[in-house]
């Protein structure tokens, strides 16, 4: 789970010129256009969303068995929902990750003195915080990279950015994992961070080709941060996705509720129990929403009609988890060499620091 929660700007913090907003309507923002040090530049325009909902909606729910890609669960309603994940007893992830990188982050920088820090799926930027500090104290950063498909919140917590960094340039990218990892700006010194285990969210031939598409793109002196959750219990991981408290289920059901609301469908969304499950074969959770009557869902603005008998499921979300070898193996295959890598000290969550190898190795079995 990764949030792409929208936020606002902090008080006192200079919000664009209407100048800058035609800039941003027309695809791209730049510093001289703004007078300031950000520059947004979008690759993903609202009737992209509305096509890509459209289509995972209509493939996901007519193939077998049914399901969803996580990413729909992040409308405003969801981002606060996961927020409030993370503060649960049963959800570790997220702490473990702060800690880490809380211990560890002066020495990140010093592994990969980056004058740029590129975040991938960066939301409000505030584990990032971290890591500009460090390489801000170390004299080397001078450019910070987010990656999101939300605009809004990149253009938000970017202003905050150069408010608290004022030696800090900003350039934001507004795009897909899927399509426009090439539209990274390029040039100095790069530290690619991808932080929450949301890696674990693919399944592994597209983390091989995201990781090589990455590794594509990067220099001999340029760095991989990688955050993965690693195998533990079954029974805490299960618990870390289907909480006492009911608040991952209410984020699980969300993703009816953004369809209904966006497409026009009519989901009842108290008709389907939130399940977690382990895979043990595949070393992932699953999150699944479970049909408890029989019911018949139309869809308005696809023109589409899906039955769904009692007991079926809708995946919904997978959460791989690994093991140091598998981790180093899939790196490898994709061109990577682990560099070095911090845990926390009850060895639930890493941090991997990888480097451009010579070439990718064969894939892991």
């Amino acid at each position: 789970m990764t949030p792409r929660t929208p936020t606002t700007a902090p008080a006192g913090t200079a919000t664009p010129t209407d100048s800058a907003d035609a800039a941003i309507r027309a695809g791209q923002l730049r510093t001289d256009d703004a007078g300031s040090r950000l520059t947004l530049e979008r690759h993903v325009r609202d009737t992209d969303r509305a096509v890509a909902l459209a289509r995972d909606v209509v493939t996901g729910l007519t193939s077998i068995p049914r399901a969803l890609p996580p990413k729909w669960f992040y409308d405003a309603t969801g981002g606060m929902l996961f927020d409030e994940i993370t503060r649960l007893p049963e959800y570790y992830p997220t702490r473990r990750e702060r800690a880490i990188l809380d211990r560890h982050a002066g020495d990140i920088a010093a592994a990969c003195p980056a004058d740029t820090l590129v975040e991938l799926g960066s939301g409000t930027s505030t584990k990032t915080r971290l890591l500009l500090d460090a390489l801000r104290d170390g004299g080397s950063l001078r450019r910070f990279v987010p990656f999101d498909v939300d605009e809004q919140t990149l253009a938000r917590a970017g202003q905050g950015l150069l408010a608290a960094y004022p030696d800090l340039t900003v350039h934001a990218v507004v795009g897909d994992f899927e399509r426009h990892l090439g539209r990274l700006p390029a040039g100095g010194r790069r530290l690619v961070a991808f932080l929450g285990g949301t890696i674990g969210n693919m399944r592994p031939a597209v983390r091989t080709e995201f990781l090589r598409t990455v590794r594509a793109q990067t220099a001999p002196d340029d760095a991989l941060l990688l955050g993965t959750d690693l195998v533990k219990d079954p029974d805490r991981l299960v618990a870390a996705y289907d909480d006492g408290a009911g608040v991952t289920a209410a984020f699980n059901r969300n993703v009816l509720t953004v369809i209904n609301r966006e497409l026009g469908a009519d989901f009842d969304v108290r008709g389907f129990a939130h399940i977690a499950l382990w895979n043990a074969a595949d070393s992932w959770i699953e999150m699944r929403l479970r049909a408890v009557r029989d019911q018949r869902v139309s869809i308005d603005a696809l023109a589409l009609t899906v039955d769904f008998e009692r007991g079926e499921d809708l995946l919904t979300e997978i959460s791989a988890k690994f093991t140091p070898d598998r981790l180093d193996a899939e790196l490898a295959a994709a061109g990577w060499a682990t560099a070095q890598r911090w845990t926390d000290p009850d060895g639930d969550f890493a941090v991997t620091l990888a480097t451009p190898s010579s070439h990718p190795v064969a894939a892991p079995i």
